[in-house]
């Protein structure tokens, strides 16, 4: 798995993945989150899953605890470009009612 960081306008923080969040990349997404929110004080955050072709209880876990955070800061994190895997996996475990998901990070933007 790749993360890719962007600055965007308005202090919004993009975090882009690519490849499957599974048990073994988690952990390195995890300490970014974490290192946004906590050290650098992002607390608006958009994570592009449109590269993502796999994610697992872990990675839900800890999109889960960053969203979190992020609302604790009275800030936001939105997923956009989710697959239609993607999306059945997120409707699964209830999570489409937990996160704000658009369609791209223009839509994203928007809604931050």
């Amino acid at each position: 798995m790749s993360i890719v960081q962007q600055q965007l306008p308005n202090d919004i923080q993009l975090i882009s993945l690519e490849g499957r969040l599974d048990q073994t990349q988690t952990p390195q997404l995890e300490a970014e989150l974490t290192r946004l929110l906590d050290e650098d004080g992002r607390t608006k955050l958009i994570i592009d899953l449109s590269q993502v072709s796999y994610i697992n209880s872990g990675g839900l876990r800890c999109l889960v605890g960053s969203w979190r955070k992020a609302r604790q800061l009275d800030g936001n994190l939105v997923l956009c470009g989710l697959s239609n895997r993607l999306l059945e996996i997120f409707a699964m475990v209830g999570f489409d009612k937990v996160f704000q998901i658009v369609k791209d990070v223009n839509a994203a933007q928007a809604v931050m």
